[in-house]
């Protein structure tokens, strides 16, 4: 997505504690922080837990402390709203750039399983728990069918962007 000018955080995927290690040194920055992310097929990581007591898939650590939290978090079971009580394993973490964020908004390209083709979730909050906001205010969820034939089409775009400027419009 960075290719094509959509802000991203920097991130490096790693699969040993020495890779957490040297890729928390990359990432820093100024804040001396990482985000230490669990890479598993399933929503609400940070919200989740490891079957060894380990609270959250993702987690925000000082530099130093990136490498002894992956040995807690590599190879152990995340259990999430999605995963089930069997969990899923961690074989990868994301260590990415600490921002500072000014608002976080959710956008996500899916599978429509009713029609076969693609949907666009947009939401003007983001964070840890999409499904939740959806329970409670569905409202605030925008779903969008995308024609497989004529894609995102022009007016589509406009109107993602329109509501898009209205959740940065303060009030």
């Amino acid at each position: 997505m960075a290719k094509y000018g959509v802000r991203v955080p920097p991130g490096i995927a790693c699969r040993t504690p020495e890779e957490v290690a040297a890729a928390a040194k990359t990432l820093g920055g100024e804040s001396g922080q990482v985000v230490v992310k669990s890479q598993v097929l399933a929503g609400g990581r940070g919200l989740g837990n490891f079957t060894s007591g380990l609270q959250g898939g993702v987690h925000i650590v000082p530099v130093g402390e990136a490498q002894a939290l992956s040995k807690k978090m590599l190879g152990q079971t995340l259990v999430t709203k999605q995963t089930g009580a069997a969990g899923k394993p961690v074989d990868t973490l994301l260590v990415a750039q600490k921002l500072k964020l000014v608002n976080e908004m959710y956008f996500a390209i899916l599978l429509d399983r009713a029609s076969a083709g693609p949907m666009i979730v947009a939401c003007s909050e983001g964070g840890t728990s999409i499904e939740d906001l959806a329970e409670s205010h569905p409202e605030k969820i925008i779903k969008m069918k995308i024609n497989l034939d004529a894609g995102l089409t022009t007016a589509q775009a406009l109107e993602l962007a329109e509501v898009g400027r209205c959740w940065l419009t303060p009030g």
